[in-house]
């Protein structure tokens, strides 16, 4: 069986740390007056020797660790106007839980996947760029709040087109890999102009899917205020009644034909239909890397042990001590 060592520190540094500490130790068992004090040395010269090994980080080659990479693009668009924390989702919950939700479920389905976040609102920006960090996607889905209510001026469901488009484009020319977009909004367009198209972004996407959020019914809005806060406690009004945002399926679906992916109406408490990576991508193992199995475990036991043991000794020689102060401190008095 093959010995690996991982020490902390340099191994001749810990040789010669190991050795300053048993010169101590083997010289008091040596000196040692009796028999008793001699094995608290011994235990405490083994402890020593534990301690080097323990140092040394010893371990047995074996396990071969894999990850699995899917070789896709995945770029997701979010919307982020006021309409996306209309409390229409679960009991009364804004829409962005469930945009959030599904976000992580497309971490979960492409392990490896680079991922690209834009998000609009008034305009278009590319939040994060593609890269397969997804504690970055993860944390900017977090903190991402929509536009304060107060910069709103109508926003247009279509306006992240030519954004993705150059997005898909730069990625093509990068790499050979395939790339799917993920269109996540309610579809409601405030702006007076028509919707721009994302047919020209389409050519370039290999799968995906349209997410609509919201109900027929639509839900009440609350102020944002644009910190990191969830926005102040009143709502958006239409007049003296509270604004409702209402979903738009047949926009939706206009946006999933462009892209020519799927529409799919996001319901609270289901899962999303995920397609499978295009059929030009192979989720494969990436590589396998030598794992160790460690066995510090092991030699910390042993040294818990020996000090458990060197306590018992110190214990019992602790009765003796004191009676020899005590004799001594009755010689010495007046």
């Amino acid at each position: 069986m093959n010995l690996v060592l991982q020490p902390v520190l340099h191994p001749l540094l810990l040789i010669l740390i190991a050795a300053a500490g048993l010169f101590v130790t083997v010289r008091c068992v040596v000196t040692a007056p009796d028999g008793r004090t001699r094995t608290a040395w011994i235990v405490r010269t083994v402890t020593v020797l534990a301690c080097l090994v323990l140092a040394l980080r010893p371990g047995i080659p074996g396990g071969q660790s894999q990850t699995l990479t899917t070789d896709t693009d995945v770029v997701i668009l979010v919307d982020s106007t006021a309409s996306i924390v209309a409390e229409d989702w679960a009991d009364g919950a804004p829409r962005l839980d469930g945009v959030r939700e599904d976000v992580a479920a497309l971490v979960a389905e492409y392990p490896g996947a680079r991922f690209a976040l834009i998000t609009f609102d008034a305009s278009a920006e590319l939040r994060l760029p593609l890269t397969t960090d997804t504690a970055a996607l993860r944390s900017a889905m977090e903190v991402l709040r929509p536009e304060p209510t107060q910069n709103s001026r109508g926003s247009s469901i279509g306006i992240a087109a030519d954004l993705l488009e150059e997005t898909l484009r730069n990625a093509a020319a990068s790499s050979e890999r395939s790339r799917m977009v993920f269109y996540l909004g309610d579809g409601e367009q405030t702006a007076a102009s028509q919707p721009e198209s994302f047919r020209g972004g389409g050519e370039l996407v290999d799968g995906g899917a349209v997410f609509g959020y919201g109900t027929a019914e639509g839900g009440r809005m609350k102020v944002q205020t644009g910190g990191l806060g969830e926005g102040a406690d009143e709502y958006i009004q239409d007049g003296d009644e509270p604004a409702l945002s209402r979903i738009d399926e047949d926009a939706l679906r206009t946006i999933a034909a462009d892209l020519g992916v799927e529409y799919q109406h996001r319901t609270p408490g289901t899962e999303p239909s995920l397609p499978a990576a295009p059929t030009s991508t192979t989720t494969q193992p990436s590589g396998s890397t030598g794992d160790v199995t460690d066995l510090s475990w092991i030699v910390a036991l042993m040294v818990v042990g020996l000090l458990a043991v060197d306590a018992a000794l110190l214990a019992g020689a602790i009765p003796g001590i004191l009676r020899i102060a005590g004799r001594r401190a009755e010689g010495g008095a007046p």
